[in-house]
Parts: structure tokens; sequence; C-alpha cells
């Protein structure tokens, strides 16, 4: 029997936060940079991160950089959109720009792809609108991100809300292509008749 028990953590208890990159300054896309940077215009909690879009360019600061890997999740912290991605893989050596944290889940209690879908559903939505700071850019600070409270289903359940979250992903996608297709197939059909 599947134990359907839900323990209940705070997200620093589970995961490690770390800061995006410390470029000193804008960062300048150099055409063969050593790192491509995603920014918050390149990432996108249902799309992804638009790996071909990235700026390149050469670390500015004295930090050597966090190279993001699979199973990351990035989590943008500045801005009125405080949601997160997760990294299935990572074509290219990249970092993240300094408007995220870098999430790397600790031991094997919480699925990442779990993780970042949870930042982005409604009660840890309202936690980040009630603890934002800022008047004209708001932000999160770590603290209060590692203090979100995080329910743990069992790993199987995990995966399965992972699974419908894909499944529901891929509906969307069908239905706005069918939809493309209908509008394409109607405007055929109007010249057909001038």
């Amino acid at each position: 029997m599947v134990n359907d028990a839900i323990a209940t953590a705070h997200l620093g208890d589970v995961a490690e936060a770390r800061p995006g990159y410390p470029f000193r300054g804008a960062i300048e896309s150099v055409p063969v940079g050593e790192v491509a940077v995603v920014q918050i215009k390149n990432a996108d909690p249902e799309q992804g991160v638009d790996w071909e879009a990235l700026v390149n360019t050469t670390p500015t600061g004295r930090k050597s950089p966090d190279w993001l890997r699979g199973g990351d999740v990035l989590f943008i912290a500045r801005g009125n959109r405080n949601v997160a991605v997760h990294l299935d893989q990572v074509p290219v050596p990249a970092v993240c720009a300094p408007q995220f944290y870098l999430l790397r889940v600790k031991g094997n209690l919480v699925l990442p792809a779990y993780l970042a879908w949870y930042l982005n559903e409604g009660p840890a939505q309202r936690y980040f609108e009630q603890s934002a700071e800022g008047s004209v850019v708001t932000s999160i600070r770590r603290q209060v991100l590692e203090s979100l409270p995080l329910p743990i289903p069992n790993l199987e359940r995990q995966q399965l809300i992972v699974d419908m979250v894909a499944a529901a992903r891929r509906e969307k996608q069908l239905t706005e292509q069918l939809i493309r297709n209908r509008e394409q197939q109607l405007m055929l059909l109007a010249r057909d008749l001038i």
C-alpha cells in the first residue's frame, strides 16, 4: 500500500538557493563568448528556456560560474512575475543572470520538476505576492524563498503531478495548433471565394 501522507517542509530544507551569476554592469554580447546567459526574457514556465536566443558573453565577475545543469530550477526573483522554470537539460555551457535564484534539490525527497510546478501554483504565488519587497521593481529575498512552506507528497504522486502537467501543456500546444490550422483554412477559403 502506498503511503499518501503529505509531509511539509520549507523550501530551504529540500533545495539550495543560489543567486545568479553576478555580472558587473550590463550583460554584453560577445560572439565568441565562453558562456551563454539565461535572462528573464529567455525563460518561460511553460516553454522552458529558449536556448537559441541566449546571449553569449564572457564572465566579468570574480566568482567562478555556477554552471547550469539538468535538474536545476530557475526562479525569477525580480519583477512582477516570480515564476520557476525547470531545466530538463542544458545543451550549452550556461549561467543564469542575477535576477534569478538557481535552485538545486538536495537529497531525493523532491523531484525538481515538481518543485518548479509548485512554485508556479496559487499557494506559492500568493506567498510571493505577500512577501515581495520594493515599490517600483519588486523582489523576493532569498530568506523568503527558502521559508516557503512546501507540501511534499511521495515521489510516485510527485511524478504523477509532473506527468499531468506535461500532458496538459502538450494538449494546450495541440489545441493552439488546431486553432491556427482552422484559421488558415478559413483564410484560404475566403481567398478562393474572391
